[in-house]
């Protein structure tokens, strides 16, 4: 094999490590109603249809020094924004319990690197009875920059089950 070709292919193997490298993903963990405060913006996921179980909210604060994209078709979600905080999680709270099975759900603070949170998600929770679990959503964060991507998906175990 050509060495100049093989010095290529590493140089682009290293190149690529440095690149995904800079990403970084965030943490979560229980948040309080009273910790939300000020205005957001909302990105309502999911409730497509009243059998739709992959459903949940992001709470982008607005001000700060990050921004909230879900990795997801444009159709999958909508976007509001300047919601005063109290209202933001009223309408989440309806919002994520558009599916007859919900019983409940889940606030959690978004940290981004410096340990502070960034902003909030809310997602339904449901009967274990039903899939095995009551948090049925898998939902990653990662930052590049100044802007958080979220990716959502159905827990791998709830998504096997589902397809027989």
């Amino acid at each position: 094999m050509n060495p100049f070709l093989i010095l290529g292919i590493a140089a682009l193997i290293i190149l690529s490590l440095f690149f995904f490298a800079s990403d970084k993903h965030l943490k979560t963990e229980t948040a309080l109603p009273s910790e939300m405060q000020g205005t957001f913006t909302l990105m309502l996921y999911g409730c497509r249809s009243a059998d739709d179980i992959e459903n949940m909210v992001l709470f982008d604060k607005e001000g700060d020094a990050f921004t909230f994209e879900i990795f997801a078709p444009d159709f999958s979600y909508t976007v509001k924004t300047n919601v005063p905080a109290g209202d933001a999680l009223a309408e989440a709270e309806k919002f994520v319990l558009c599916n007859i099975n919900c019983e409940g759900s889940q606030l959690r603070k978004i940290l981004g690197p410096g340990g502070n949170s960034i902003g909030f998600e809310l997602k339904p929770l449901y009967s274990p009875v039903l899939f095995g679990i009551r948090d049925i959503l898998d939902v990653g964060y990662v930052v590049k920059e100044r802007k958080v991507t979220a990716y959502i998906k159905l827990d791998s175990n709830v998504e096997k089950s589902r397809r027989y």
